[in-house]
């Protein structure tokens, strides 16, 4: 017979060295822990920690003794435990939402001689244990979010995703399902998820406890808002990052920055942002700027506020052994760890270690650096690159260790630490609006003011295609502030053609996302970055130009109409990025977020809402000239070039010719300033 009582405002369940524990922890969604040591751990709460005073108090709580069953209620969502101790968890209309699979005798009806169990924790030597939660698998269900991967799919049912950071691919465990629930996988391990037409099964390679979150509602909406209540939500974006950035890899000097800033104005072409790539520094783990071609940081930034651009600057956070701090981190156990022979971990124009984020004294003590040489001289915005980290390309996350333990078990959560460490440091300095870049997140990431863009991906209109999904799912995740590479970081020429189309489509592309920025090592390049790895003690180069007046005459009009487009719908932008704030709506989202009735928008990949009144279908295909766009039911929608008007629930063939991506308002709300939109006169 199991323990079963009332604890901790809770269900507790216990039975031969295994304790479950279920807790309300927001509203309608319950927390679940698992262990088979002494106790729970204490003060990890993981992405939960902003909630953890939050949770409030469970609705009924039932046990009954003879049966040896037990249920915890909280609003709208029902655990329960049956006599074997399986968990069932539904909606307050009795909807099975997740129901453990377990293949083992006895077993009641669903006896089963397999012996697999529906919650595992597998001792590890030396105390911890590998982690496996199975669920039954449901026909017709549909698996949306996990952060962002390079995946075709917007659906991830029947797919197989690892739980793992790594450059372009930004784990972020939560799913949002059309059956009516959210599922977060509460921890930070390397791992793997399956969502399998016979069974969901998510694994943890080195753990304490299982660990998960679940809420249920009505629509999309209300659970992404709840998620967020349970892991934080962006601050409210200033103005002026919702404009336009503009970046390169890279700019080499001060004076060349400015150039090209002086150019957008005097071009009178909108520009809100620049930035200042890597190696702008002396050596890696010296943040601070390389005098030699950047002399006078704060005339630069005060040049720059004049001229109404904000700067943002590039950390790493690698620590070369020949830098003026790699001692002294060193001394005091600030680096990431290696397990087995030399502690550098990546080479990239030398010998690297990475910071390590989970100690907050290492936090404190980067921060200090970059506060010291880039803060006090005025820079307020942070391109938090690397931030995965990228573990020597091949990422053996087996062989590093960190101050709160090894990688396997917690590699996940350094982006977020990372992210954390600027955050902190820019609110005790006295900033109130806070927006840094950031390559990769976790679970609450969000709340420290991260723009998440995907990573270095290559200039084709494959990858253009895998980054519309990445960023729908990215929003999901509870990301709402996410952007792109416009034109792709590696591969694009800027003397062909065919990348000019390219550019021209993924600009198009990127006016409709959260944040608008152009970046990219554009070829022909000096060097390749390939090369960096052998490249030690010497300068790095730079790509060729990436100024949007730089380009052929047909190309630069188009993607000055698209920059003007942009600042022309700003107003509405900040209006989506206030509803990011207080409910965590994603600025981008799939069809069925808005439409979550019309079963059709389930299945749409290829084309967006843009806040609540505008659909955008971006031009994914070399060489297309018109495309198909499904209009959702129950509206009425204008084509914002045309202005005819469609009834929706039908697909319409619309022209896309180069300068055109297709655009849709509903009648019933229509935005003005699209509809309403005309590319000003060129400056004289």
């Amino acid at each position: 017979m199991a323990v079963i009582e009332k604890k901790d405002n809770g269900l507790y369940w216990e039975h031969a060295a295994e304790q479950l524990l279920i807790q309300p922890w927001g509203k309608d969604s319950l927390r679940f822990r698992v262990t088979k040591k002494s106790g729970f751990t204490p003060n990890q709460d993981w992405a939960l920690t902003y909630s953890k005073n939050q949770t409030g108090t469970a609705d009924q709580i039932t046990i009954d003794e003879e049966a040896n069953t037990c249920q915890i209620k909280n609003g709208n969502i029902t655990a329960s435990i049956n006599r074997f101790g399986w968990l069932t968890v539904t909606n307050s209309d009795g909807k099975v939402l997740l129901e453990e699979r377990w293949q083992v005798k006895p077993g009641g009806k669903k006896t089963s001689p397999l012996g697999i169990p529906g919650r595992e924790l597998k001792p590890i030597i030396g105390g911890d244990y590998q982690a496996t939660m199975r669920f039954e698998a449901f026909d017709g269900e549909k698996i949306y979010g996990m952060g962002q991967r390079q995946e075709k799919q917007l659906n991830y049912k029947g797919c197989i995703l690892e739980l793992a950071q790594r450059n372009t691919q930004a784990t972020v465990p939560f799913v949002l399902s059309n059956r009516g629930y959210g599922f977060l996988w509460n921890n930070p391990a390397i791992g793997q998820v399956t969502f399998a037409n016979n069974e969901t099964k998510w694994e943890a390679k080195d753990t304490d406890q299982l660990d998960f979150w679940v809420t249920t509602a009505d629509s999309p909406a209300k659970i992404v808002e709840q998620y967020t209540n349970a892991t934080g939500r962006v601050p409210m974006m200033p103005k002026f990052a919702s404009g336009f950035w503009q970046c390169k890899l890279r700019y080499k000097s001060q004076d060349e920055l400015l150039k090209v800033a002086h150019e957008y104005k005097d071009k009178g072409l909108p520009i809100n942002v620049i930035v200042i790539d890597f190696f702008h520094w002396p050596n890696q783990g010296e943040w601070k700027f390389d005098p030699k071609y950047w002399p006078n940081p704060k005339a630069m930034v005060d040049e720059l506020n004049k001229m109404g651009i904000k700067l943002m600057v590039s950390i790493w956070p690698t620590v070369d052994v020949n830098s003026e701090n790699y001692d002294e981190m060193n001394d005091k156990g600030y680096l990431v760890r290696a397990e087995r022979m030399y502690q550098d971990s990546y080479h990239f124009m030398g010998n690297e270690t990475f910071f390590d984020a989970t100690n907050p004294d290492a936090r404190k003590y980067i921060w200090d650096k970059a506060k010291q040489h880039y803060y006090d001289n005025g820079v307020r915005m942070f391109w938090l690159d690397e931030a995965e980290p990228e573990y020597g390309f091949l990422y053996d996350f087996d062989h590093f260790r960190y101050y709160q333990g090894p990688a396997l078990k917690l590699s996940n959560i350094y982006p977020l630490d990372y992210a954390k460490a600027f955050y902190e440091g820019q609110k005790a300095a006295g900033q109130k609006e806070i927006v840094n870049l950031v390559r990769c997140v976790w679970a609450g990431s969000q709340k420290y003011g991260v723009v998440l863009w995907s990573g270095d991906v290559h200039s084709t209109f494959e990858s253009l295609q895998k980054q519309v999904v990445a960023g729908l799912n990215a929003g999901l995740s509870g990301i709402s502030w996410w952007t792109t590479d416009i034109g792709g970081f590696t591969g694009g020429n800027v003397k062909d053609p065919k990348f000019h189309e390219l550019l021209t489509r993924w600009f198009q592309f990127g006016t409709f996302c959260p944040v608008m920025r152009l970046h990219g090592f554009r070829e022909p390049a000096e060097q390749t970055i390939e090369h960096a790895d052998r490249m030690f003690n010497q300068p790095f180069g730079s790509g060729a130009f990436n100024e949007i007046y730089k380009y052929p005459k047909a190309t630069y009009e188009i993607l000055r109409k698209y920059l003007f487009m942009r600042e022309a719908i700003r107003p509405y932008v900040m209006d989506q990025m206030k509803a990011a704030h207080e409910k965590g709506t994603p600025v981008i989202r799939p069809l069925f977020y808005d439409f979550a009735k019309d079963d059709h928008t389930w299945d749409v990949s290829d084309e967006y809402m843009f806040g609540p009144d505008v659909l955008v279908s971006p031009i994914l295909h070399a060489g297309q000239s018109e495309r198909d766009v499904y209009l959702p039911a129950g509206e009425d929608w204008i084509d914002v070039k045309t202005k005819k008007t469609y009834h929706g629930g039908q697909t319409v063939t619309v022209p896309c010719p180069i300068d055109t991506i297709p655009l849709f308002t509903r009648a019933q709300h229509p935005l003005k300033s699209l509809l309403d939109f005309t590319v000003p006169a060129e400056k004289d």
